[in-house]
This record gives C-alpha cells, structure tokens and sequence, in this order.
C-alpha cells in the first residue's frame, strides 16, 4: 500500500514537471508564430502599400477579427476570466483550444496594442485540464494540474516566477486584494517544480530556435538626492496614467455597450483608430515589449512631450482595443506605457532614467492593477531589486489614486478590469 502511494506521488510530481514543460513549450509555440506573423506583416508588405500601410492593415484586421468573432464567439476571455473559473471550478474547458488560440493570436498579427497572456493562459488552462481528466484515476492530485499549468504559464510568459506563483495565491477576500494565502509546504514544492519545468522548456526552446517574449532588464538604478526629490512627483505622474487607463477602460466599455452586438463595426473602429494613432506615433501598436527595447535606444532623440503621449495614448488605445473585441492582456502594453512617460519625465527633470521609469511604471502599474505587491512582482522581470522600495512606495501610490465611483475596480491578482455591472454588449456566434 505504501509503495503504491509512493509510487502516485513520483508520478504525480513528474507529472508536475512535465505539465509546467508543455505550458512553457506551448507558451513559447504560440509567441514564435506570433512574431513571425508580424515579421511577415509588418517587415515585408509594407514596402508595396507604403506609409498608410498601417491603416489598410488595422482595418482589415479588425474585418478579420470581427467576423471571426461573429462566427465563434468572444475569444479569447480575459486573463482574470480564465483565473477564476479556474480557482473556483478547479478546470477549464478545452473543446474549443484551437478557436481560443486563432482568436487570441489575430489582434496581435494586426498590431493591437494588447498583450499575449489572455489566450496563452486560457490554453494552457484548457490543456492541463485534459491532461488531469485522462490521469485522474491516479489520485485526487492529479486535478491541480489545471491550476499548476495556469501559474506555470504565467510564469513562462512573463518571465517572472515569484509574479506566477503569487498570482494564484491571493486571498480575494482581503481588503486590499494584496494578502497571499500560502498553501502547504507539499503544494509549495508542487507549484515549485511546476514553474521550473515551465522557464526550462520556454528558456531552452527559446536558445535553441528562437522567439519568445521578454521586456529589456534594466540592471543598473541611481538613487540619489535629486532622484529622492523627484519620487513623489514621478509617482504622481506614473498614477494619473493609471487613473487615466482605469477612466478609459469604464467609458469604452459602456460605449462597446451602447454599440451592442456589433463585433465586426466594433474591431473595424478599433483598427482604423489604432492605425491612425500608429501612423502619427508608431510607438503605439503592438504589445510593447520589442518596441521598449526600440525605445531605448533612440528615446533621447525624442521629444519629453512625444515621449509622454505615446504613453497617454498607448493608455487609451489598450482598452479600446479589449473592450472593441481585439481581445488581449493589458499587461505589456501598461508597462510600455510607464516606461515610455518615464523615459520622458527623465528628459524633463534630469534624474536617474532607470529611477524615473521605476517610479512612473510602477504608479501606472500599481494605479491599473490597484494591488501593490503584485505590481512589484511583476515589475522584477525588468527592473533591478535595488529599486524595490521606489517601486512599492510608486506602487503604492498609484493604487491609493481613488476612482471615480462608476469605475472602480474589484480586487484581483491580476488587476481586473471590469466595472461593478456588466455594461459590455455580449457577443454571441
């Protein structure tokens, strides 16, 4: 008897670490076809449409996204949708996987100013479900896969395993939605095995062939008397974007309401407007993380007023894109955004940059997720440890900005972005 539960025990952690390699290598799958889908989009034709190519694109992608979502459905659902259904279901369906994975890739084709981890963790959480219904038999275990395989996923796709395995973890129920439950010390090890089998498979796959996704680290931070002088200031800036993209996702959401059951119009305005902001400040479109690494090599040619309102309008054109049916993560793009207005704030005041994006980002980061400490974990995966008391201070701040009452948010650990009532249109095949 013994021995057979020994024996379930090694298969299931082997099975934990297998799990967490296939949500890693689907992970880095999907991120390689999506790169080279925008290498051939937007590298090669645009030399034979030349510079309104961005408005033939935007437009014809959100034809396409339209209609595929008229056909389908809403696809895919929003990160914080997938993690509760996982946390309270314990599973995620997966008839529908190959739906999930299109829909999740053609905004990011077309330019959409969203990010990945939408689609890519409602896969996984599809997939480790299938693979714990077909193992179940070898213990109740074998159910967590769905929740192993969710946290891997998060921690492959952002590259930051403390932000992927605290995401999981945050107890709802506290008051400022940053209180982490930890599980027992067996589970800690579990999910452990899990996020190291995830980067492995990403990290390798990624030496070997290429592709995947990751922000610059940015290693070295000044922090001084002049940057002291300027963190409550920076802050203030990095919050009001947040504040901003928290105002702008409430009034788009009831405007994507007010319009109805109208997937094709709504994608179709979406892509005209993301192409025309594109087009005056290319720096908009897409996810973000290429274009910081871009950034950060000709930001000083740029004007401080340019560098801030590409991160105003990258602010604004993310939720517009989510809640116009270019369905996505918000993740990258907000990060984006706080870099670009640090980078700016940093012409303005001649403070440290890396300070001054530490600052910004966080404020707007903290300002959106509203939680803090799950701000700063995610922040690891491009900033030092050195400025982990800017970023908490920053963070802080920003989540502390109230709201306007129509628009507050409710407490996730991944920021959700929803308002008290449901005002979106529902989409329907």
């Amino acid at each position: 008897m013994e021995t057979a539960k020994l024996g379930n025990r090694l298969l299931f952690v082997a099975s934990v670490v297998l799990t967490g390699a296939v949500a890693g290598a689907f992970v880095w799958l999907l991120l390689f076809v999506m790169n080279a889908g925008i290498t051939f989009l937007w590298n090669v034709l645009p030399a034979h449409f030349g510079p309104l190519f961005p408005l033939l694109a935007c437009i014809v992608g959100g034809l396409v996204i339209g209609l595929y979502a008229k056909k389908f459905g809403p696809y895919p659902e929003d990160l914080n949708e997938v993690m509760a259904k996982v946390k309270k279901e314990g599973r995620y369906d997966y008839d529908k996987l190959g739906v999930m994975s299109v829909a999740a890739l053609l905004p990011l084709f077309f330019g959409g100013s969203i990010g990945p981890e939408a689609g890519l963790t409602g896969a996984i959480a599809g997939i480790c479900t299938w693979v714990g219904d077909r193992m179940k038999r070898f213990g109740a275990d074998f159910k967590q896969l769905t929740s192993v395989g969710t946290m891997a996923a998060l921690s492959a796709i952002f590259t930051a395993p403390l932000f992927g395995f605290a995401a999981p973890l945050v107890d709802e129920g506290g008051k400022d939605g940053d209180t982490i439950t930890l599980p027992k010390s067996s589970k800690i090890v579990v999910y452990l095995c899990a996020i190291a089998g995830a980067l492995g498979a990403f990290m390798l796959l990624g030496k070997l062939f290429g592709g995947g996704m990751s922000l610059p680290h940015f290693s070295a931070i000044t922090v001084g008397t002049l940057e002291l002088a300027w963190l409550l200031p920076l802050a203030l800036v990095g919050a009001a974007g947040g504040w901003l993209y928290c105002v702008f996702d409430g009034l788009l959401a009831k405007a994507s309401g007010k319009i109805g059951d109208r997937p094709v119009v709504k994608a179709v305005i979406a892509g005209a407007v993301l192409a025309l902001c594109g087009i005056v400040l290319p720096f908009t479109m897409f996810a973000g993380e290429v274009q910081t690494e871009e950034l950060g090599e000709v930001w000083t040619t740029m004007s401080a007023l340019v560098l801030i309102a590409t991160g105003l309008v990258k602010v604004f054109l993310t939720p517009l894109c989510i809640r116009f049916g270019w369905r996505g993560g918000h993740f990258f793009p907000v990060i984006f955004a706080g870099i670009s207005i640090g980078y700016g704030m940093a012409m303005l005041t001649g403070a440290d940059p890396v300070f001054c994006l530490c600052a910004c980002t966080a404020a707007l980061v903290g300002g959106v997720m509203r939680q803090p400490l799950m701000t700063v974990l995610l922040l690891f995966l491009c900033f030092p440890l050195k400025g982990v008391v800017v970023m908490l201070i920053a963070a802080a701040i920003g989540s502390a900005i109230p709201l306007p009452k129509a628009f507050r948010k409710t407490g996730h650990p991944t920021g959700k972005n929803e308002t008290p009532e449901k005002i979106e249109g529902s989409e329907t095949a």
